[in-house]
Order: structure tokens, then sequence, then C-alpha cells
């Protein structure tokens, strides 16, 4: 049997509280209407619906889902240190997604491609025609379905958003603007578990067009 996912470190000034944080319209966790506060556990599925989203802890990562969206969290190479940090697998089947993580091995995986996460900021959005990769700041590896490396990315402020293809289809990836997500999102994000953003952090201004 799984541990409960700890979160909160002996010093924080404000404990960090698991699962979810916030619940807004249409959420289901594993077909179910989850409470506040209860938690995601590896293996299980969060889904939305039209006009909900919702915003959830594990370890020392944070999500906010949009809507229509449907995500299962950490079911294959689940791993847990004593301090909480989790590392994993993470399948965004539709939708999208902005997450920021603590220390972390993790990668994000949709039908067109493979994020692979080494502690850092992204906002993935997974469509049937294309993957959506903004590493908002820090460092990851993306690739295609068929694991061929496409790009090392690394980034402070939102630097090189990308579109992946899928195989056979021209280009595998391409630039892209910065769509969908806000420093204010991340501020919020990061703020739960008792963090800053890379950006603001760094004297990056954080404050403008995001």
């Amino acid at each position: 049997m799984l541990h409960t996912l700890r979160t909160a470190s002996g010093n924080s000034k404000v404990p960090v509280i698991p699962g979810f944080q916030e619940i807004n319209g249409t959420v289901r966790l594993n077909a179910k209407p989850p409470t506040l506060h209860q938690q995601v556990m590896p293996g299980d599925v969060v889904s939305t619906g039209a006009k909900s989203s919702a915003i959830i802890i594990i370890g020392q990562h944070a999500y906010m889902m949009r809507e229509n969206a449907e995500i299962e969290f950490y079911a294959e190479d689940f791993k847990q240190t004593p301090e909480g940090d989790v590392s994993g697998v993470i399948k965004i089947i539709s939708g999208a997604v902005l997450s920021v993580f603590g220390k972390t091995n993790t990668t994000i995986l949709t039908p067109l491609a493979s994020i692979g996460i080494r502690g850092t900021a992204c906002y993935v959005d997974s469509a049937p025609d294309r993957t959506y990769a903004c590493l908002c700041y820090g460092s990851a590896e993306l690739s295609g379905s068929d694991g061929k490396h496409l790009e090392t990315v690394r980034t402070t402020h939102h630097d090189s958003p990308r579109f992946i293809y899928p195989l056979g289809k021209g280009a595998r990836i391409e630039k892209a603007p910065v769509i969908n997500h806000k420093d204010d999102e991340l501020r919020l994000l990061e703020k739960l578990l008792n963090r800053r953003p890379l950006f603001d952090r760094f004297g990056k201004n954080g404050g403008g067009g995001y």
C-alpha cells in the first residue's frame, strides 16, 4: 500500500496541504466528485469538464488543470523520497495543465510528445494534432512520441515555447508563442508550496505580458 504523499517541510512558515486546493465546476477523481483537500494518489485519474478547473498539490509539485482535461498522475515509475519529493510519469490524455515542480525526475507524456522535467515550471496543452509545451523556467528534454530527442530547453521566463507534431507531418518541432498561461498563475502555484517563481527570485521581469 502506498504511503500518503508528504509535502510540508519542517521549517515551512505555512503548512503545505496536499490534495485538491481548488475545485471549480465539474471535476472528477476516478470518475467521482472529489472533496477539497482530498489527496491524489499514484495511478489516480483527474478530469475536468467544460468551464471547469482544479488546482492539486502532490508532493512538492502543484498543478492547475484547465477545462476539458484528463490526466493520470504517477501510475508509472512512481518514486517518493522521505522529504516528499515525487518522481514518475504523468499522462496528459487530453487538455492542458500548468505545473510547478520541486526536485523531481518526472516525465510528462502526451499522445504526441514526451517532456522530461528536472525541476521546473511548464505549461503543456495536448491537442489531437499537436502538443504545446512552454518551459516557463528551468530545463527539460523534449522528445516525440517515438522517443526521438528533439530539443533540450533551458529558460528563465517563457523563453522557448514549442509546438510538437506527430511523426510524418513534416517538422517535428517549431517555435510557438506564449499562450493561455500567466505569471500570476505561476506565483499562485509556487506560493502554495512556500516558494517563488524563478523570474521573481532572480530579478527577471515577470509582471508584464504573460
